[in-house]
């Protein structure tokens, strides 16, 4: 979710009822520190915490320099990522590919937990089922964490090699759960109240994670909290609201990012907003050419306004409507 999760994302999410949000994953290369994107990624001004910082690579001693120098700038959680899929990390045996070298995600694990502890920092770890169909040793790995000092398990259910491809299977989750005495977080395909329900009630799960579905609905986290403490459905949110929200999102995302970088990196979240919404693909194609924040702004809320005059509230979200925000996610990364 790097590119997506950023901090006037998290803090909207939070908003809207999402109870906990990690950062981006933070390289732990010292070189890249200072650089621009990096240094957007440790801003967490105005977020609510605790701040979670996520951390990748593959040196024991870098990351537990990682953790101490993102601790410095107000980290209060810091996560393990053993669960990042994308080529470019794992080409660098860093993210999901730690999982093949069980001594080395151990040393990593046993450093950043050494490194937090004086500062009573905790270590959370987010991982994948294993690197491939045979090789599934979320348990394990689970086990070995939990003995280092690792006190909660996010566990998305699927290997490596399957991306985001086919579909997430929960019984390795279940055995994770099963295994360890820390808490548990299920991850993967949770795109519903519904599915919400059944992945903790499959699980045991001490609580679920979602990513892609958040995006440009980042009110699912209210309505699956709606959902589990009600039984019922929270209908579709109005038009309404909808257009302050993301007036709201986009405004925040400029103040991060700036007007040149700002206006172009916003248009993958107008996009996911509007996906579904009548006229929303020839919209998009209009949007592209708006290279300035302020009529970007405009153009957004004149087409809601627009479509606010035909429709209260937003249609219901439909699998093929998620099947395209996966497609548009794997892209951007």
């Amino acid at each position: 979710m790097a590119g997506v999760t950023d901090r006037p994302f998290r803090k909207l999410c939070r908003q809207l009822g999402a109870a906990y949000a990690v950062s981006e994953m933070v390289t732990s290369r010292p070189d890249l520190w200072a650089t621009l994107k990096t240094s957007r990624r440790l801003n967490h001004e105005g977020e609510p915490g605790p701040i979670a910082v996520q951390i990748a690579g593959t040196e024991p001693a870098m990351m537990a320099d990682a953790a101490r120098y993102n601790i410095d700038r107000g980290a209060q959680i810091i996560d393990i990522n053993m669960g990042c899929p994308a080529k470019k990390v794992c080409n660098t045996w860093a993210g999901s590919a730690l999982m093949q070298d069980e001594p080395l995600a151990l040393a990593i694990v046993e450093a950043v937990v050494a490194a937090c502890a004086p500062h009573g920092v905790p270590v959370t770890l987010k991982m994948r089922t294993g690197w491939c169909q045979a090789h599934k040793n979320a348990v394990r790995l689970a086990l070995a964490a939990e003995r280092a000092g690792v006190q909660m398990i996010a566990v998305h259910g699927r290997t490596r090699e399957q991306g985001y491809g086919g579909l997430a299977e929960f019984d390795t989750v279940a055995a994770v759960k099963a295994a360890v005495r820390v808490p548990v977080v299920a991850n993967g395909d949770i795109d519903s109240p519904h599915k919400a329900r059944a992945v903790l009630a499959a699980t045991g799960a001490d609580a679920i994670m979602l990513g892609r579905a958040a995006q440009g609905r980042p009110w699912i986290f209210r309505e699956i909290a709606h959902f589990m403490a009600t039984g019922t459905l929270l209908a579709p949110p109005l038009v309404a609201e909808v257009r302050h929200l993301l007036r709201e999102h986009l405004h925040d995302h400029y103040t991060l990012y700036g007007d040149y970088l700002g206006v172009r990196t916003a248009r993958k979240h107008i996009g996911w907003y509007l996906k579904g919404l009548p006229g929303a693909e020839d919209f998009r194609r209009h949007l592209n050419l708006i290279d300035d924040c302020q009529r970007q702004v405009l153009a957004v809320s004149d087409y809601l306004d627009h479509i606010n005059q035909g429709m209260d509230r937003l249609p219901a979200v439909t699998s093929s409507v998620l099947a395209q925000r996966e497609q548009q996610l794997e892209m951007v990364q």
